[in-house]
């Protein structure tokens, strides 16, 4: 059986880090951490405790072609403290925002992408609506 702490990190494939940067730490206020000296760009983030990694791969199979907005697609998501807050500030930066408030999750959730298409999701418990 295996016995887990906590998620550590999320590691997504990137083409240009500066893009990537800007969106991550200016659009999603993410704090960006010491990295190690790989030899291959990247960036990584503290999220309470956990990582986001970005690794810059421009033969990555991960990266999405069809940039839409989608729900259903990979993703990783980010509880919030304020649903509102968080909807305002995203639409003030012109992000490109799917809203699913009173989804079927149980969770009021905002879709937004990053630069090269990688899918994030912020929520709420409806109930914190």
């Amino acid at each position: 059986m295996i016995q887990y702490e906590c998620l550590h990190h999320v590691s997504l494939s990137v083409t240009n880090l500066e893009k990537a940067k800007h969106f991550y730490s200016n659009i999603l206020c993410l704090k960006e951490i010491q990295r190690p000296n790989f030899d291959f760009p990247g960036a990584w983030y503290d999220i309470e405790g956990q990582q986001l990694h970005l690794i810059v791969d421009h033969a990555s199979q991960t990266i999405r072609q069809d940039k839409r907005l989608s729900s259903r697609e990979g993703h990783f998501a980010l509880r919030v403290k304020d649903y509102n807050a968080a909807l305002n500030w995203l639409k003030s930066k012109d992000v490109e925002l799917l809203e699913k408030p009173k989804g079927m999750s149980g969770f009021a959730q905002i879709f937004c992408a990053d630069p090269d298409g990688n899918l994030i999701e912020l929520n709420v418990d409806q109930a914190d609506l």
